[in-house]
């Protein structure tokens, strides 16, 4: 049986927060992730999400948390301030460890702002996967552990009932967008490379959630189908609305030549009759290309809130 609850059970009031850390050193360490609770509430975290979205467009009204949407703002803002250096090589231009570094020496103050005070106690822990979802400082790249990063953030956020499920929707369609679009440019800006990127034949170089999540938007989807959607004016016309064809957008932004070429596996689900079927797969493929490689999880951080232990559904799971 696959777990796909994500619990939002109040925390004690005495409840002891940690500096989240690596807990995953070798592959023999996967087989204890795969059965901590922080697996099966992060994935559960993200099943909860993909239901909440499914056949809505980004443009539905929610409610909005400007907190974390202004705290966004202003690291976007720092970029302008500290512009790209000359430099001969292609990826890592080493002003993003100047941009890094403010990150890393103002990120408890941010969240300060961007957070009631009833959360702050928290931010030594949570504080760490805001960091930690922007990139690499000494490699300069950003792939997957890193969007894998925001969204324990985000997780966290609703385990200290920052966030309710009510605010879902504002969730993925205003903080999780927000962050995609910031992260863009940071892409841009500094020619990160791409972490552990297998060329063509991974989903997309840097990110995968907003795939899941927006095929599940476009499940029931009229005139939309899977056949069209790599097509630029269909990308145009639906990025607004839907977050899967806003990253069909970009790569036609940032790629040429034939799609089929530079997206050989976007390409090949087109093929697949539905969105459901596209969006089923696509959450198969994240567990066994992102949650199961241990190059990603050996950059993972537990804390409290997403905990190495074992987790009662994997108990469960091994009993069914």
């Amino acid at each position: 049986m696959e777990p796909t609850t994500f619990s939002t059970a109040k925390l004690l009031d005495d409840h002891q927060y940690v500096a989240a850390k690596k807990e995953v050193f070798n592959v023999q360490d996967m087989d204890v992730w795969e059965k901590s609770e922080a697996y099966h509430e992060y994935f559960g975290f993200i099943i909860m999400l993909n239901e909440e979205v499914k056949g809505k467009k980004m443009t539905t009204e929610c409610r909005v948390t400007k907190g974390l949407l202004d705290l966004i703002d202003i690291i976007d803002k720092w970029v302008d301030e500290i512009p790209p250096m000359e430099q001969p090589q292609r990826f890592g231009n080493k002003s993003f460890r100047t941009w890094f570094q403010k990150l890393q020496e103002n990120a408890p103050n941010l969240l300060k702002t961007a957070l009631p005070t009833e959360f702050h106690q928290a931010i030594p822990e949570v504080s760490v996967y805001l960091i930690e979802s922007v990139g690499n400082s000494t490699r300069i790249d950003y792939g997957t552990g890193h969007e894998m990063a925001f969204v324990m953030f985000l997780c966290c956020l609703y385990k200290i009932n920052a966030f309710s499920i009510e605010d879902s929707l504002a969730v993925v369609f205003k903080i999780f967008n927000r962050y995609l679009i910031f992260m863009r440019k940071l892409q841009l800006t500094y020619r990160m490379e791409p972490a552990g990127s297998h060329g063509v034949w991974s989903l997309d170089d840097y990110q995968f959630l907003p795939f899941i999540w927006g095929s599940s938007q476009l499940i029931g989807h009229p005139r939309l189908l899977p056949k069209n959607f790599y097509n630029p004016d269909n990308a145009d016309a639906y990025a607004k609305d839907y977050m899967f064809l806003a990253c069909i957008q970009f790569i036609h932004k940032v790629k040429s030549g034939p799609f089929a070429e530079h997206s050989n596996q976007l390409w090949n689900i087109s093929a697949v009759p539905s969105w459901e079927k596209i969006n089923s797969g696509l959450v198969k493929m994240y567990k066994a290309e992102v949650l199961s490689k241990f190059p990603v999880i050996q950059h993972v951080m537990f804390g409290s809130l997403l905990p190495i232990r074992p987790s009662c559904a994997a108990s469960a799971c091994d009993e069914t």
